[in-house]
């Protein structure tokens, strides 16, 4: 039997909106890493490397999802050229700025011009989602965009970082910008498979977050996020109290493995009835693969905990953006993609922060406690707005008949 993800392929242009996206999602995981990298080695100070990273990180929280809703208003190619060439100048004032030691507040500008960088993930499942809407081919589509996400996630800081430490400092950010930039414009080159815009009068210009089941997600991915980010902190912290730091990127690159692994089988798999009650179980199954990392006591047990734990991320994450599919209008698609995303980077900052302060005050092997709590958050985010995210969106673009057949569905 041919494989499904083969069969992806057939759709003329998804080899090539597919390549330019993983190029262009490459700076998600390379950019804030190579930040810290290149600042520490150029003047020493964690503190300010690690401030830069955060304000990269909130300002693409805040400026994705505006930059995601004119995409839906007036396409990819009329919006995210513009926007990635914001960001790429700023880029660049960050390396010079850095390189001759100009004063603190030009960095920190410089990042908040990083922060218009395009969710380039939520500009290829829109693409996905305009060419298999309503068939089997969308899940494993979006399985195959979550296994790429891995994948960047377990070499993007390898790179940033090696190339940073071995070559010069600046080498990290200034190949992040320039992955950037070949994915966006090679992207946005591709015009028979973008998406039809929304204009603004036939959307009624209100945000994609008044929808009430994405107001539950994103709550849900605050907390999801949290958990991402203090996972990463403490795992470094416990590396170093073990006397191997160097090991961190082996371990934290096990758990997008466990992730990616699990991305793949679940692809494979046909599921009927309403996504809802899947990915409350794989919130769920996230909060409760934390528990095991509070035993650890040596790094390769943190290994095999972290790698298990892997394997619940990826299939809730496709679940999360199935449910995008059926809570948000069509028209504002890539904003509802684009706020999940946001509510992840800001639990990431939230949760490495929170985990550094219980790192400082209490000891690595005390930091995994704020993964637990968070995925506990989770939980009961998820369960309190479970009712909400059940109910089908009142509002979408569609026929009647397609209104009526959701109803069925979640009735079902």
């Amino acid at each position: 039997m041919p494989s499904p993800y083969r069969a992806l392929f057939a759709a003329p242009g998804s080899k090539a909106f597919s390549a330019a996206g993983f190029l262009g999602r490459m700076p998600l995981s390379m950019m804030g890493i190579g930040v810290v990298t290149m600042v520490s080695q150029l003047t020493g100070r964690y503190g300010l490397a690690g401030a830069l990273s955060a304000t990269i990180a909130l300002a693409a929280a805040v400026a994705g999802p505006q930059v995601s809703r004119l995409v839906d208003q007036y396409g990819q190619r009329r919006v995210l050229r513009p926007a990635t060439l914001i960001s790429l100048a700023a880029g660049a004032g960050l390396l010079l700025a850095a390189h001759y030691r100009w004063p603190d507040w030009v960095l920190f500008v410089a990042c908040v011009g990083i922060g218009c960088v395009p969710s380039v993930g939520a500009m290829i499942r829109a693409r996905w989602a305009a060419l298999y809407r309503g068939t089997p081919q969308l899940h494993t589509a979006y399985s195959f965009e979550s296994v790429i996400d891995e994948v960047c996630f377990i070499f993007g800081p390898i790179i940033s970082i090696g190339l940073s430490t071995a070559w010069f400092p600046e080498a990290g950010p200034l190949l992040a910008g320039c992955f950037l930039a070949v994915g966006v414009f090679w992207l946005t080159a591709q015009r028979g498979t973008e998406p039809a815009p929304h204009p603004r009068e036939r959307q009624g210009g209100s945000s994609a977050l008044r929808a009430a089941g994405l107001q539950v997600l994103v709550a849900t991915f605050v907390a999801t996020g949290a958990i991402f980010g203090s996972v990463d902190v403490v795992t470094v912290a416990f590396a170093d109290e073990q006397g191997h730091k160097g090991a961190a990127s082996v371990v934290l690159a096990l758990y997008a493995a466990g992730s990616c692994a699990a991305g793949l089988v679940f692809g494979l798999m046909r599921f009927t009835g309403a996504p809802e009650p899947r990915w409350l179980l794989g919130i769920c199954a996230m909060a409760v693969s934390m528990i095991p990392l509070l035993l650890v006591g040596n790094l390769p047990f943190l290994a095999v905990a972290l790698f298990v734990a892997g394997m619940a991320v990826a299939p809730t994450m496709i679940t999360t953006m199935s449910l995008i599919e059926e809570h948000v209008p069509r028209a504002q698609l890539t904003e509802g993609m684009t706020w999940v995303s946001t509510g992840l980077a800001v639990g990431v900052a939230l949760g490495s922060s929170v985990a550094g302060w219980v790192i400082d005050e209490a000891g690595a092997g005390a930091g995994y406690g704020v993964p637990a709590v968070s995925g506990a958050v989770a939980v009961a985010v998820g369960f309190l707005g479970y009712r909400r995210l059940s109910r089908p969106a009142p509002r979408r673009g569609g026929t009647v008949e397609q209104h009526s057949e959701r109803q069925e569905r979640h009735v079902a």
